[in-house]
């Protein structure tokens, strides 16, 4: 059994694990503020997980409000080392039908408001992202989704927006004119934390609606969109289950150690009050 710990941060649809074991909750105060709620912490077939609903409980943050920086610290604070981030998305392309999970491996930022880094005031460091998500961790979901005979894709790019409007439909056919596949408000944040926190990360963007470039649909409708995640979310639910009971030990990938070589401030110029905020990301480099 592998000793990793899993981290689930939910989105619209996706409130909670069913199945969990030794449940409790943990509240955390971080040095970047308040995450969006408790974490619900538990084992699923053996494995320690932590779940968080991105936009709190009882669905009332906004895209833009969500304190990610909190709620990435939180999860390496934990102990979680692989991050499955679930989403609803509309879809950019006509194949991907409402319904349909993309793991993509690529984002496009469009997004203006975002507390995006740990770092600053005091410590510089830059992460390599061109390859923004953690593959060995995005395949072995998608294999497992592949094996449950959910309706699936791997690889793609997610165009995150700001939000909290959807998209005009100009802005709509301009994307996808740029190629993209999916389109969200928060996936993308998520995965340059995680990447600055060295979490193997892997996106599940649940489609649950054609964007508004889609004229022979009805322009997106908030109600249509719960109806559907509300469905996705026990696929999630079952492709995270599945990918628990056969979890591989090891990744075979280099996001653990992503943040080597990043620190461009000098050690002796961080100041102690510095170092303690930063000392769980960046403290065996320092």
């Amino acid at each position: 059994m592998s000793n990793a710990c899993v981290g689930v941060i939910g989105g619209t649809g996706l409130y909670d694990m069913e199945g969990l074991s030794n449940v409790r909750t943990e509240a955390l105060t971080t040095p970047y503020g308040e995450p969006s709620g408790e974490y619900l912490l538990g084992t699923l077939h053996g494995v320690d997980m932590v779940f968080l609903p991105r936009h709190g409980k009882g669905h009332r943050i906004l895209p833009h409000e969500i304190n990610y920086r909190a709620n990435v610290w939180g999860m390496k604070k934990l102990g979680v080392s692989r991050m499955i981030s679930v989403s609803a998305v509309g879809s950019m392309r006509e194949d991907i039908a409402p319904g349909k999970i993309v793991f993509v491996e690529q984002f496009f930022d469009r997004t203006k408001n975002r507390e995006c880094t740990f770092f600053g005031d005091g410590v510089v460091a830059h992460a390599y992202f061109a390859d923004p998500v953690c593959q060995s961790l995005a395949k072995s979901l998608h294999e497992v989704a592949t094996g449950l005979d959910i309706d699936t894709q791997y690889g793609g790019t997610y165009i995150c927006m700001e939000g909290p409007q959807f998209s005009t439909r100009a802005e709509s056919r301009i994307y996808r004119s740029w190629g993209v596949d999916v389109i969200g408000m928060t996936n993308l944040t998520e995965a340059k934390l995680a990447r600055e926190a060295e979490m193997c990360f892997s996106t599940m963007a649940l489609a649950t609606d054609y964007d508004c470039w889609h004229e022979s649909e009805e322009d997106v409708q908030v109600e249509e969109v719960l109806k559907v995640m509300a469905e996705n979310g026990a696929k999630a639910r079952s492709i995270i289950g599945a990918y628990v009971q056969n979890i591989p030990e090891e990744t075979g990938c280099s996001c653990h150690a992503s943040m080597k070589n990043t620190l461009l401030t000098p050690k002796e110029a961080i100041t102690p009050e510095v170092r303690e905020r930063v000392e769980l990301l960046l403290g065996k480099y320092l």
